[in-house]
């Protein structure tokens, strides 16, 4: 079924799964016209990190108002979209089930149907909003503060999980080790501007299961020889600044070759030339810039969504609402929220129609 013939409407989708709120109109005539989103950092500074009620609290107060924005802003009435899709996991569960609730009320207020929507799937199909978009298959690399994965992209509704930490995520050691080096949160973003500072070869990190087979991935070693690095330079004196540089250097390029490593060994088991990246540490400059050249050197070519997208956003949600219409996955008048939600459950999901091809 050819993405020209299938005749659909814009789809509005909602975001809430952590501590971004975020609304978009996704039109297949016009495409993204609508995207609204306020980040919760501000809110969870103060606490170091992500406190599960108050994001559930901040998600009820900002989401309609949102939606009244991104509508206005797509110039569309509710009852003009041809469905609502939210996010229905994985995530905070209090926070999926105001984006949950908010969005099956909507859908049933409007007579539209509703789809929930797989966050991750969502992230790995974002690059497909791209000018460059690129076509199935592809092999994703999907990193962020709650995950690690490589996914084997055969069509749309089609993964085969290859390999994922086993501790860990890529993200979450980034903001773990930030804070044993007393940098403010979020601690990724930071520890990641640090890193560009240093000496990346002056301390010797692990890469962790590098050189063991298989595509798992595991982080919790190198935190821990960072956090007995830290011990030991401070044993007599607080880290000086030089001292931080360096081992936020070290630990960011120990990160990037595990995942530039078995990225490459996934392409070579799979066959495949196009690498996605997508989730929040795909924003990182050097790990866009290792796997850029890696992926020059064989012939193949890496794919990104824009910045503002790595993160979460609903204008991979909208999209990938747009493309379950088309794939024919069956609307759900319930509400769905599911904090743990493996990718590769979504096969079962689809209805085996033959979906389109970008």
């Amino acid at each position: 079924m050819e993405l020209q013939s299938v005749k659909a409407g814009p789809v509005l989708g909602i975001e809430t799964s952590c501590d971004e709120t975020a609304v978009a109109v996704y039109d297949p005539g016009r495409g993204l016209v609508a995207h609204e989103l306020f980040s919760q950092v501000d809110l969870h500074a103060r606490y170091g990190g992500v406190v599960p009620e108050l994001a559930s609290r901040d998600h009820g107060q900002r989401l309609i108002p949102l939606v009244d924005a991104a509508l206005k802003s797509a110039e569309l009435k509710g009852p003009e979209l041809a469905a609502v899709a939210y996010t229905a996991g994985p995530g905070l569960i209090g926070a999926l089930l105001v984006g949950a609730t908010t969005g099956v009320g909507l859908a049933m207020a409007w007579d539209l149907p509703a789809l929930p929507v797989h966050h991750m799937e969502a992230h790995l199909l974002a690059p497909l909003l791209e000018a460059d978009a690129p076509e199935f298959p592809f092999l994703a690399l999907l990193v962020s503060g709650g995950h690690s994965m490589l996914v084997d992209v055969e069509d749309f509704g089609r993964y085969r999980i290859l390999g994922e930490t086993q501790d860990d995520a890529a993200g979450e050691a980034f903001d773990k080790v930030a804070k044993l080096l007393g940098l403010p949160y979020p601690g990724g973003p930071a520890l990641a501007a640090l890193a560009d500072q240093g000496d990346p070869a002056r301390f010797d990190l692990p890469r962790p299961m590098l050189k063991r087979p298989g595509l798992d991935f595991s982080f919790s070693g190198l935190k821990t020889a960072v956090m007995l690095k830290v011990k030991e330079l401070s044993d007599e004196q607080p880290l000086n600044e030089r001292d931080k540089r360096d081992l936020a250097a070290g630990f960011q390029q120990a990160v990037i070759d595990t995942l530039s490593g078995k990225s490459m060994r996934a392409l070579e088991s799979t066959g495949y030339s196009r690498l996605v990246v997508a989730g929040g540490v795909g924003a990182n400059r050097q790990l866009r810039s290792s796997l850029r050249e890696a992926l020059e050197r064989r012939g193949g070519s890496v794919y990104y969504p824009r910045i503002e997208f790595c993160t979460d956003n609903a204008a991979m949600v909208a999209y990938t609402g747009y493309r379950s219409l088309l794939a024919g996955r069956a609307p759900s008048g319930d509400v769905q929220a599911r904090p743990r939600w493996p990718l590769d459950e979504l096969q079962a999901a689809n209805t085996g129609n033959e979906s389109p091809r970008s």
